[in-house]
């Protein structure tokens, strides 16, 4: 058995959008306020690449390890050795867990993209979430990886 799904969201467009708008004010301004307009431009460009690096969320199996990447610019990836989760089950991320990439302490990691539904897994006394559309498939295909000692659950 193995697994892979795509997720993927819209808040991408929203930062295009204020990427677009940035580029439409540096131009209005232009050489009347050229450090302004370069500053613009610059936050922009940022904005388009962050946009392609979280326009999705990818979890799938590899063999002996789960991958989360987000994408299409593969910049931000995970890998988790089945051997090293010890527990898996369905959860929910809280506003405080946030979109994108957080370490929060108390609270473990968070790999989301959109919506609160996630998967909580314990790996080595840590938390990791992993926000998904797909949560109860998900859960269910871990568990399978589980092994004997860590109970199963």
């Amino acid at each position: 058995m193995t697994y892979e799904h795509t997720q993927k969201a819209p808040l991408y467009l929203l930062v295009l959008a204020v990427a677009a708008a940035e580029v439409g004010l540096a131009v209005w301004l232009g050489q009347k306020a050229l450090a302004a307009a370069l500053v613009l431009g610059s936050s922009a460009a940022v904005m388009v690449l962050a946009a392609l690096c979280f326009r999705q969320l990818t979890v799938r199996d590899e063999g002996d390890r789960l991958a989360i990447r987000y994408g299409p610019l593969p910049v931000f990836r995970r890998r988790i050795a089945y051997a090293d989760i010890t527990a898996v089950e369905v959860g929910r991320s809280s506003l405080i867990d946030g979109w994108g990439i957080h370490r929060i302490a108390g609270r473990g990691t968070t790999y989301n993209l959109w919506g609160f539904a996630c998967v909580v897994l314990r790996v080595g006394g840590r938390t990791i979430r992993i926000g998904t559309d797909d949560a109860e498939a998900l859960a269910a295909f871990l568990k399978t990886k589980l092994s004997p000692a860590s109970g199963g659950r």
